[in-house]
C-alpha cells in the first residue's frame, strides 16, 4: 500500500490524478484477503474525504469562476463525491473485513468512486487543462494541497466525522 501522498504543490490536475491512481491502488489492496484491511481502510477514509472536501472547497469554485466548468458539472461531482461518502462509510461499519458483506461493500464503494474518477477526469479535469491557464493550475495546486493537508491533520477519515460528513451530505 502506498502512503499517504504527502501535500506537495504544482499543478493541480497533476496532483488530483495523482490521488486518483492512489485510490485505486487502495482499493486493490482492499480486495486482497491478505493485506491489512483495517489499515488500507483508514488511510483511504482519510485521503478520500480530504480530497473531495478540499476540491469542493478549493478546486471546483475556481474552475467554475474561470468557466472551466459549469454549475451542473460542480453540483454533479458534489453529489458522486456524497455517493462515493455514503458507501464509504457502509464499508467502515461492517464489523468482520474478511467477510461476504466487507466484499459486497467493497464492490459498492468501487463502483461509486471509480464511476467519479472517470467522470472527474474527463469533465472537469480536461477542462481545468485547456480552459485554465498554468499559473492558475499551479496556485491552485498549492491551495488544494494546503487544505488537503490541514484535512488530513485534523483526523477528517475517522469514523465518526465521516458520519458527520455523510449527515450533512444528506440534509443538503
Amino acid at each position: 500500500m502506498p502512503k499517504i501522498l504527502p501535500a506537495a504543490g504544482g499543478d493541480v490536475v497533476e496532483i488530483i490524478l495523482a490521488d486518483h491512481r492512489w485510490f485505486e491502488e487502495a482499493l486493490r489492496e482492499l480486495r486482497d484477503v491478505r493485506s491489512d484491511r483495517p489499515a488500507v481502510l483508514a488511510d483511504l477514509a482519510t485521503v478520500l474525504i480530504a480530497h473531495a472536501e478540499a476540491e469542493e472547497s478549493k478546486v471546483y469554485p475556481a474552475l467554475r469562476r474561470k468557466d472551466a466548468i459549469d454549475a451542473d458539472e460542480v453540483e454533479h461531482s458534489e453529489h458522486e463525491h456524497a455517493e462515493g461518502n455514503d458507501a464509504l462509510l457502509a464499508l467502515m461499519e461492517v464489523d468482520d473485513t474478511g467477510s461476504e458483506e466487507f466484499s459486497e461493500k467493497l464492490h459498492e464503494l468501487s463502483e461509486a468512486l471509480t464511476h467519479h474518477l472517470d467522470e472527474e477526469e474527463r469533465d472537469v479535469l480536461n477542462p481545468a487543462r485547456t480552459d485554465v491557464d498554468e499559473g492558475v493550475r499551479r496556485r491552485l495546486g498549492d491551495s488544494f494541497a494546503e487544505e488537503r493537508a490541514r484535512l488530513i491533520e485534523s483526523g477528517c477519515g475517522d469514523i465518526a466525522n465521516v458520519r458527520k460528513v455523510v449527515a450533512a451530505e444528506q440534509q443538503n
